[in-house]
């Protein structure tokens, strides 16, 4: 992949820290654990990021992590619930160049998914599949390595400022009256397609 495939990066987050965000910024696991917020984070995989360290780096949770792009597996299963509750927040891709910032070729927690500084490390993200329309395919190690690759991260220390947030993405209608009930000044887009409707 190369800076000019990308136009923005993704945050998946309830509509109702919203507010929390455009003030607060887009934070670390271990900043936002401090604040009233309210999380989408699987337990899961939240555990195996929890001790992870990046090579000659911080502990994953030191990092607000962003994606390549938001219509992937995470996404997917957040879906099952509700999709009027949930907006993407779109991230210019200047934060590419702030000292630290790091770039996985795949979801973080993954024991294959490697890291490398950024923006240089983009090249090591495949963009077919990052923005492929579907990971389910193949046989089963074909089909967690697009699994893997599908959700390819921006780790930045400790936050994403206020400043770097270029609107969010909602799935319909009452999301987006959602997003204005909240009060806060932020570009809103309807887009169906990326939130799988």
């Amino acid at each position: 992949m190369d800076i000019s495939d990308l136009t923005e990066l993704h945050y998946i987050a309830p509509i109702s820290n919203l507010p929390s965000v455009m003030k607060h910024g887009i934070l670390s696991h271990e900043r936002a654990s401090r604040l009233d917020h309210e999380s989408v984070a699987n337990a899961t995989v939240q555990a195996r990021r929890k001790d992870k360290r990046i090579p000659a780096g911080r502990h994953l949770h030191e990092y607000a992590n962003l994606y390549i792009h938001a219509r992937n597996p995470m996404l997917f299963r957040l879906l099952r619930s509700t999709d009027q509750e949930l907006c993407v927040v779109c991230v210019r891709t200047d934060i590419l160049y702030l000292e630290g910032v790091i770039i996985t070729d795949g979801n973080a927690s993954s024991d294959y998914t490697g890291f490398w500084p950024s923006p240089e490390g983009l090249s090591n993200v495949d963009a077919e599949l990052s923005f492929a329309e579907w990971w389910a395919i193949g046989v089963e190690f074909e089909r967690y390595e697009r699994i893997r690759r599908k959700c390819a991260e921006v780790l930045v220390p400790d936050r994403v400022g206020p400043e770097h947030i270029a609107g969010v993405y909602v799935s319909c209608e009452a999301a987006k009256q959602a997003v204005e009930a909240e009060g806060i000044d932020i570009a809103i887009t309807l887009d169906a397609h990326l939130f799988f409707l």
